[in-house]
């Protein structure tokens, strides 16, 4: 499992504001981190990004999703099924600097990618994830702090560009924060300057 919770909050509020990104093929230029949108559920506020990726006649759509798909699976499942398009239709959740989900809508249901499972035990949306999966929450005592424990589809991208196989080298990359670990995926399938443009746009 990735490193415990904690120690990854105490990272994010500690990371630098500018440092060079690892991209698969070779490195992307340094880059200042964007402004972040928030959602708050009860007392808890949730940084982070929620993405609608669209492909549409071969070209690349990224447009902000509402903050509340941070914190509420169904709402960013609805949102993504309201976009108009033939295409490729899926959503990337960057939570709290904590992991991120791929949510991608599909005739009779939706496929799901979840970069840890030990995030069930913080963050009721990646407990969503894991009830629609029909998987079990993790038990807090197996937590492993070496190794990342993601659940889900990892080819459900594998026809816009990302292998499963590559997708699980994402992953298991856990020195990245998860917008890192988003760009890579975005640079696979062929629209990070889509995703970086909307990114370096939200409002914080």
């Amino acid at each position: 499992m990735g490193a415990p919770l904690m120690t990854r909050a105490w990272r994010a509020h500690n990371r630098p504001l500018s440092h060079f990104i690892p991209l698969l093929g070779g490195w992307t230029c340094d880059r200042t981190f964007p402004l972040r949108q928030t959602a708050h559920t009860g007392g808890m506020t949730i940084s982070g990004f929620a993405v609608a990726v669209v492909r549409e006649d071969g070209r690349w759509q990224c447009t902000k999703l509402d903050a509340a798909a941070l914190r509420n699976l169904d709402a960013a499942i609805t949102e993504l099924r309201g976009q108009r398009s033939t295409g490729a239709v899926f959503g990337l959740l960057d939570v709290d600097d904590e992991f991120f989900v791929v949510v991608r809508p599909v005739p009779g249901g939706v496929a799901l990618l979840l970069s840890d499972a030990a995030a069930a035990l913080d963050y009721d949306i990646a407990a969503d994830v894991l009830d629609l999966l029909r998987v079990e929450v993790p038990d807090e005592d197996a937590v492993d702090a070496d190794d990342v424990w993601p659940e889900g589809d990892l080819g459900l991208l594998a026809d816009v560009g990302l292998p499963a196989e590559e997708m699980q080298v994402i992953i298991d990359e856990v020195d990245l924060y998860p917008d890192e670990q988003l760009e890579m995926i975005a640079q696979r399938c062929g629209f990070q300057p889509q995703l970086s443009a909307l990114l370096a746009k939200l409002p914080g």
